[in-house]
């Protein structure tokens, strides 16, 4: 447990110290050039992709049960 309390604190203070220096700046305009840069791309989140793989897969599923409905009804239109 100690060593969770000195790695605990270590963090703290290694983050206190970096927010009272250029670094913390650095990194906050670091995240919004990056945060510019990704928006400009024509990207999907990955909820969107989820959903949209989930109706790929569902309109997949339909599409087979369709083309074996109308093998059937080929088959039994066939004399």
């Amino acid at each position: 447990m100690e060593n969770t309390n000195f790695f605990d604190e270590f963090s703290a203070r290694v983050s206190a110290a970096l927010a009272n220096t250029p670094a913390k700046d650095l990194e906050k305009n670091l995240r919004a050039n990056l945060s510019t840069f990704f928006s400009k791309l024509d990207l999907v989140t990955r909820e969107e992709f989820d959903i949209q793989s989930k109706i790929l897969e569902r309109t997949r599923e339909k599409l087979t049960r369709i083309e074996a409905q109308l093998a059937d009804l080929e088959k039994s239109l066939k004399p």
